[in-house]
């Protein structure tokens, strides 16, 4: 049956059309865009997966800047570290050729001051920013426990989206020459040799105790606190040398092994305690001669287990030594100093040797980093162009079939649309 009326061919000439015509736009569109998902409406779970990459890679290109910016600042107090070490070793030269009778110390010491002055002067320039990790000016404490700067290293996202910060710690190393506060917060029972073991435990000249307790300066100016607190902690008393406060410095010897504890915000007596045991044991401290203990609060007790020989026990507390205080005081101007002087070089060789081994293992730690953040940008970026990027050859080809398509519906609907006018023929 032919109908006026109604045109079931034309429709369906036009719903093709429309079809056509939609996809030709869809196509056109990923043709200027490049972008085979370039909204949430082209399909939203792709678009909200490409979306969530897109800030992770911003967020690492802000990371890549501050791994530059920290990779710097260490290369920067890692160079002075070397130089001191070297100024340092020189210096050596001149106390060695002190310790002969016929020399000129005057002149020997003369260079050794200059030496010390440009040792000071190299110290206090190694600042990258404003920041210097090798002048003691450092307080804050880092992700590692100890005095220094967290350098921004990663971002995290777990399986439930959830995304956490990860940071490089870098120690400040304290080159300065500044003696610092001798600190009393401790109390060593026995600060003499630990006599071979007597057989009884807990007691006599073979067993001694540090004994810490609430010696924790507090926000009322006093030395009677239970736990450490911040530098920045109002009404604290930093010229109070018999409490202890974030920042300090302890440490202790027993025979050849040396542990040292930086105290943190936070921590009890027990605390300080433990670190100065942990520390001990991991340089090497033989727990077979040596027992550690602390099974009364605020309290650590040492014995010497064994009988073959005696050991000596030193405690140290300081707050804001530097490493290199003894140049201070240092002189070849006479035998006595000068051969003083050569014990005391050695010690200040060592402590800068290690300061810049620490900057350089810091450095290539950062190195590694930036290069794999950079790979792993680019493995993301390549990843988001995967989901949402147009194949441009496959664009191509599927555009020239639409237009093709096209002009077939519009040839389809023209005739179509022309069915009825047979009717006429009807009535002639």
């Amino acid at each position: 049956m032919t109908s006026i009326l109604t045109n079931t061919s034309s429709m369906v000439a036009l719903q093709t059309l429309k079809g056509i015509n939609n996809d030709l736009e869809s196509i056109q569109s990923q043709i200027s865009t490049g972008k085979s998902v370039a909204s949430a409406k082209d399909n939203s779970a792709v678009w909200a997966i490409s979306k969530v990459m897109e800030s992770d890679v911003a967020g690492f290109e802000a990371i890549s800047d501050s791994l530059a910016l920290g990779e710097s600042t260490v290369a920067v107090a890692a160079q002075a570290a070397e130089t001191v070490t070297d100024l340092l070793t020189q210096m050596k030269e001149k106390v060695v050729a002190a310790q002969g009778d016929n020399v000129d110390r005057t002149k020997l010491n003369d260079d050794v001051q200059a030496l010390a002055d440009q040792i000071k002067s190299v110290v206090g320039a190694a600042q990258f920013n404003g920041l210097n990790l090798v002048d003691g000016s450092q307080t804050t404490t880092n992700s590692n426990g100890a005095a220094g700067v967290d350098v921004l290293s990663s971002l995290d996202r777990d399986s439930s989206g959830n995304v956490t910060a990860s940071n490089i710690g870098v120690d400040a190393q304290n080159l300065s020459t500044t003696a610092g506060t001798t600190l009393t917060a401790a109390a060593l029972s026995n600060s003499t040799d630990l006599t071979a073991s007597d057989g009884t435990a807990g007691s006599g000249a073979d067993y001694t105790e540090i004994t810490l307790g609430s010696a924790f300066l507090t926000a009322a100016g006093g030395a009677d606190g239970a736990v450490a607190l911040s530098k920045d902690t109002a009404g604290v008393s930093l010229a109070t040398a018999t409490g202890l406060i974030e920042g300090d410095s302890m440490s202790m010897t027993i025979g050849s092994v040396t542990g040292n504890y930086v105290v943190k915000e936070g921590d009890t007596a027990d605390a300080v305690l433990a670190g100065l045991k942990n520390s001990l044991i991991s340089e090497g401290l033989d727990t077979s001669e040596i027992e550690l203990d602390i099974t009364t609060t605020g309290e650590l007790q040492i014995e010497n287990l064994t009988s073959n020989a005696d050991i000596a026990v030193e405690l140290t507390q300081s707050r804001g030594s530097g490493g290199l205080s003894e140049l201070e005081s240092l002189t070849v101007a006479t035998e006595s100093e000068a051969t003083a002087a050569l014990g005391a070089i050695e010690e200040m060789i060592a402590t800068a040797t290690d300061a810049a081994a620490a900057f350089g293992s810091v450095q290539s730690r950062i190195e590694t980093q930036t290069e794999f953040v950079s790979n792993l940008t680019d493995s993301m970026t390549a990843g988001i162009g995967s989901l949402v990027d147009a194949d441009m050859e496959e664009a191509s080809a599927r555009l020239q079939a639409l237009q093709v398509q096209q002009q077939l519906g519009i040839q389809s609907l023209s005739i179509a649309n022309s069915s009825p006018s047979s009717v006429m023929s009807l009535f002639q």
